[in-house]
């Protein structure tokens, strides 16, 4: 009997988000797409600093990576809830697929790479934004959608690992220019997987007003209201304090002396613990389980970073770092609860919101963190990063609780709890 295949066990975790058509291609897509973002900020970095031998704007191709999210993420959060997702994510891939075209040209200045870079910096957060407001579409706003959120950031954090390794050893075997024209081809291949691959649904919302208007509108919204604001607040942040250790890794390798190795080393450890811990959270616990924890979770996820007050040799600090990589579990919950606070037709601005916010918010993070380190020791400034992140995540997480509270003082029942009895039900509902 047990090799009858309508008694095989149906799959369980993240393995059924493979189930659905339309999510396989979606994943594909965003491994395209990050394939091609990594492999043009390797390609750039190499190609600028060849062409003009400037540190300065060698860097400065990274951060204009990171800087115009917040220009994309409120003037143009709009185009998410105005037009189709679908024509919108195609058309995002096919604009990317255009200023890589052009930054491969050999006529294209050291000016026009950089503003090309720019470009693709500003179309990211509306794709990104598109993206996350689809996935409640394709597998609804139960379980699997906070499983599907979960395996999309796991690769995000799996690029950072090996996305930079392998771009060295393309430059390798082709010229950064030719590098760039395979980030060509993986947002074409991006582009056709969502265009083929995902069914056409509906724009969210109208088309009166003007689009800054309407998206400025929708960011006021999104942070005008109490409960999604906390929540908004509380997914940024633990990375803004967290990335302290990671860009003043080289400086602290170099405080205990552990070389050029040791800075590999310590920027691995937070991706490898916030992997280690979403693949747990996400294939062993229960929908329940991971709202129950988020908050404890939430608040303790820096504390780990006050090790650094006793200065830790490099495996005491990659410990730590893991450790506070492994809190960043807490995501899971908050955002079941932030997808159920946002009305649908906000749903695409709010997070656009959330995503330019996310990276803005890091590129501060880092800032104020390289300009501490010029005054105090690297390990008084991680430490002062986890007592200054844990007290706000402490403060969040009560403002957090305090949104759940109903008019009368009474605890709200949380909406997961009530959807956690059809969450064995989602992939037949959407899988179909």
């Amino acid at each position: 009997m047990s090799d009858d295949p309508m008694c095989a066990p149906e799959p369980t975790g993240y393995l059924r988000l493979f189930t659905i058509r339309e999510f396989r291609a979606v994943f594909l897509a965003h491994a395209f797409s990050l394939l091609g973002v990594v492999v043009s900020e390797v390609a750039l970095t190499v190609l600028v600093y060849g062409l003009t031998g400037s540190p300065l704007l060698s860097a400065l191709t990274f951060a204009l990576g990171m800087l115009p999210y917040l220009v994309g993420g409120t003037l143009l959060s709009g185009i998410a809830d105005r037009y189709p997702p679908r024509r919108v994510l195609v058309v995002c891939d096919v604009v990317c697929a255009g200023c890589a075209a052009l930054m491969a040209l050999p006529a294209t200045p050291v000016f026009g790479l950089l503003a090309l870079r720019c470009a693709i910096a500003v179309v990211s957060p509306v794709f990104n934004g598109t993206r996350m407001a689809t996935l409640p579409d394709i597998l609804g706003d139960g379980d699997l959608f906070v499983l599907g959120r979960s395996l999309l950031r796991i690769v995000s954090q799996s690029s950072v690992l090996v996305g930079f390794g392998l771009g060295g050893v393309l430059l390798t075997v082709v010229s950064p220019r030719g590098a760039l024209v395979i980030t060509v081809c993986t947002f074409a291949a991006s582009a056709l997987l969502l265009r083929c691959g995902t069914r056409r649904r509906p724009a969210r919302g109208g088309v009166g007003s003007a689009l800054m208007k309407y998206s400025l509108s929708g960011a006021g919204r999104v942070l005008g209201d109490r409960r999604i604001r906390a929540l908004l607040l509380l997914l940024w942040a633990p990375p803004m304090f967290m990335v302290a250790p990671e860009a003043l890794a080289a400086p602290y390798a170099d405080q205990i002396g552990v070389g050029v190795a040791g800075v590999g080393l310590l920027m691995c450890a937070l991706p490898v613990g916030t992997i280690t811990a979403e693949l747990y959270a996400g294939s062993a616990l229960s929908a329940a389980t991971r709202a129950r924890i988020a908050l404890p979770l939430a608040s303790f996820t820096l504390l780990p970073l006050t090790v650094y007050a006793v200065t830790p040799g490099l495996v005491w600090a990659m410990l730590a770092l893991a450790l506070a990589g492994a809190g960043s579990a807490y995501t899971l919950g908050v955002d079941r609860w932030f997808v159920d606070a946002v009305p649908q037709e906000l749903r695409g601005r709010a997070m656009t919101v959330h995503t330019a916010g996310l990276m803005t918010i890091q590129g501060v993070g880092m800032a104020l963190a390289g300009l501490a380190a010029e005054f105090f020791a690297v390990s008084t400034v991680v430490t002062a990063s986890g007592v200054l992140g844990t007290v706000c995540c402490l403060a969040l997480a009560a403002e957090v609780r305090a949104t759940h509270r109903t008019a009368d003082g009474e605890p709200a029942k949380p909406r997961e709890q009530a959807t956690e009895l059809r969450d064995g039900a989602d992939h037949h509902v959407t899988g179909g």
